[in-house]
């Protein structure tokens, strides 16, 4: 057994590790909330994890992909055909005080916080920093959560050279932008650069032929390239950028999709239409790679069970692949076949986790589907008009001091219930 890296702090783990019933105490308040796109129609669902109940709906500009922060204090709807990024303030937040974290819950709301702009694409979030990209534009936007929180986002703009599909990742006083192509922008770019909140470029480029895909695992961000990972660090005050080649064991491919974990510093990247590759960077032979049965549609990361990924095929099966030993350790039928033929942005189902629960959309069913992390067995579907798609999830436990409210934070009778909605 490969050891991990445990890279999850105290506040991360206050707000998102939640493994069992609630508390005794009184005082104690579990609350989990699924904020959940349509395929089609321009609406944001909020759902009560623990019950299924719908809590509100919120109607944007167009169709979106949903990116939540590390606090989960905010969920933000980028809407690329619609040239615009909404801010959702979750309604649940938490505080940590040490020995315990305080938690306050208040309604979902959709804020009046926009951003507009040509192409928004990938959106990164670290340590309360905000970068969004846009795939249209020569510069990325850095701006803090807080500040969109209150309405009031302070935008610092840097330049990325030339409009292309990358990324840029942010830290306190600098960022991380990836370089265009100089022949044709309209290609994967060829490295990453680091520069000041002034777009002054810091040190040299670093190469990352044909990069694409990104996340962040602890203290780790990673960026897939043709030749491996970029690693990014800042252990000082400047961030370093590290390059981690692909093992010669492997055989020829790359990832260009990546997550990373949550609790264990890892990574996972596809590395052709039906194998994944497991990514441990603290080891000397850092990959493995597990084969599926058939091609990858979706796959995430169990932020409270921390060794386990969930992967969907397109046969209708969810995995639960341990990171640990590099296998799949369950399996399960859970929806109909999703091809992978056809438009890369076809319904397909999208996997989320909130306490207990692993929860699997199912567009084309207009359901939800549940199943129990710990057996690894169906837990009930909750019914979404429409085509519910992409899918994240917040909450946790903590401690509700009187008068704050709490409304919907659930308790033991909602698994009771089975979360069976039809």
């Amino acid at each position: 057994m490969r050891k991990f890296f445990y890279a999850a702090s105290a506040l991360a783990l206050g707000a998102c590790l939640w493994t069992g019933p609630v508390l005794a105490d009184e005082d104690d308040v579990t609350a989990w909330r699924l904020f959940v796109t349509d395929h089609e129609q321009p609406v944001v669902n909020v759902i009560d994890a623990l019950d299924g109940d719908k809590l509100d709906t919120f109607t944007i500009k167009g169709p979106a992909s949903l990116y939540r922060t590390e606090s989960g204090q905010t969920v933000f709807a980028v809407q690329g055909s619609a040239s615009v990024v909404s801010v959702i303030s979750t309604g649940i937040a938490f505080q940590d005080h040490g020995d315990h974290g305080d938690i306050d819950v208040d309604d979902p709301e959709l804020l009046d916080t926009t951003l507009d702009g040509s192409k928004p694409a990938h959106f990164v979030e670290r340590q309360g920093n905000v970068a969004q990209w846009f795939d249209g534009e020569d510069k990325a936007r850095l701006f803090t959560e807080k500040a969109a929180l209150e309405g009031k986002p302070q935008v610092r703009e840097v330049s990325v050279v030339a409009p292309h599909h990358g990324v840029a990742v942010p830290f306190d006083k600098h960022a991380v932008v990836t370089i265009p192509n100089p022949e044709d922008a309209s290609k994967r770019p060829i490295g990453a650069r680091l520069v000041d909140l002034d777009g002054k470029q810091i040190g040299e480029d670093v190469a990352c032929p044909g990069l694409h895909g990104s996340a962040g695992s602890g203290s780790l961000y990673a960026l897939a390239c043709d030749t491996g990972l970029l690693l990014i660090s800042q252990d000082g005050d400047v961030p370093e950028i590290r390059h981690l080649p692909y093992s010669d064991k492997l055989p020829e491919g790359s990832s260009s999709t990546l997550i990373g974990g949550k609790g264990l510093q890892y990574f996972v990247g596809n590395y052709g239409p039906d194998r994944i590759v497991l990514v441990d960077p603290s080891e000397q032979d850092a990959f493995r790679l597990v084969q599926l049965p058939t091609r990858r549609v979706h796959f995430a990361a169990d932020p409270i069970r921390s060794k386990f990924v969930y992967v969907i095929t397109e046969d209708g099966q969810l995995h639960q692949v341990d990171v640990l030993r590099g296998e799949i350790a369950h399996s399960l039928k859970l929806t109909e076949p999703y091809s992978m033929d056809g438009h890369w942005s076809d319904p397909r189902p999208r996997i989320t986790v909130a306490a207990d629960k692993v929860f699997v959309t199912d567009p084309l069913n207009s359901k939800i589907h549940i199943v129990d992390a710990n057996s690894f067995e169906k837990a009930g579907t909750i019914t979404v008009e429409g085509k519910p798609f992409n899918i994240v999830a917040v909450g946790g436990t903590g401690k509700a001091h009187e008068g704050e409210g709490h409304e919907h934070a659930g308790g033991d009778h909602a698994h009771e219930e089975g979360h069976k909605h039809d």
